[in-house]
């Protein structure tokens, strides 16, 4: 009897992550709703903690199921997709009248958009690949830059906010490869390589919390823009 309770934790403890993920998105949308805007954007930080641990908890103790993934996938609509439009809008976006309220509306439906399709394609898809923009990614751009904004505070930075929200929405459905660290291949010919950027990282967060997240998820996007601008020139290349 024991051990069939165990059993049953072990399924559920990925899921308790989860229900995490949706409770403090939506402590964040309610921080946003009050004017409390770095904490809301704090609480979008530490939704993708929790977001990152379910799916690796699941993994470890090979309790994937169906009903995890359809559940993860409503948890990042609530944390990575309401909660940073929410926040936007209350921020920064409100000030840009019905353009602001638009930007909001079009990251949370193509960061929905994001959702449905990997459910439907990941099956198919290399797991060392996105395509799009990952919408916690997306959720951590947003956040990073509206607090850039709001320690600014320059009219024009908004503006460039604003810019940025309809591109990262783009970019969530866009055809555009971005990698993924789901599943890091750590031989001794990578071990070194992932170290050093993984102290890197650390002591810019030690340094600058939000200014790490801020380059960090940035170089990220445009990595990925890069990389795909970079792969289309070679392809009209090859064909002139």
């Amino acid at each position: 009897m024991q051990k069939d309770n165990k059993l049953q934790f072990i399924y559920i403890l990925p899921n308790l992550f989860t229900a995490a993920s949706i409770f403090v998105g939506t402590l964040s949308i309610i921080n946003a709703a009050n004017g409390h805007f770095a904490k809301a954007a704090y609480l979008i930080f530490l939704a993708l903690f929790f977001d990152g641990l379910d799916g690796r908890v699941a993994r470890l103790t090979k309790t994937t199921t169906k009903f995890g993934a359809e559940f993860d996938s409503l948890a990042d609509i609530v944390s990575f997709g309401v909660a940073p439009a929410v926040l936007f809008y209350f921020a920064i976006g409100e000030g840009f009248g019905k353009l602001g309220s638009l930007a909001a509306a079009v990251y949370v439906v193509f960061g929905a958009v994001r959702l449905a399709r990997f459910n439907v394609t990941s099956l198919s898809l290399e797991p060392s690949v996105f395509i799009g923009v990952p919408i916690p990614t997306a959720a951590v751009f947003s956040a990073s830059w509206i607090l850039t904004a709001l320690y600014l505070k320059s009219s024009f930075f908004d503006f460039i906010v604003l810019v940025n929200i309809f591109l990262i929405a783009l970019l969530m459905v866009s055809n555009i490869r971005y990698p993924s660290f789901k599943k890091i291949d750590l031989k001794k010919a990578n071990v070194r390589k992932v170290l050093v950027i993984l102290i890197l990282l650390f002591s810019l967060i030690y340094l600058n919390p939000i200014g790490a997240l801020f380059i960090a998820s940035t170089s990220y996007v445009l990595f990925g823009v890069g990389r795909g601008f970079y792969h289309f020139v070679l392809k009209r290349k090859s064909k002139l």
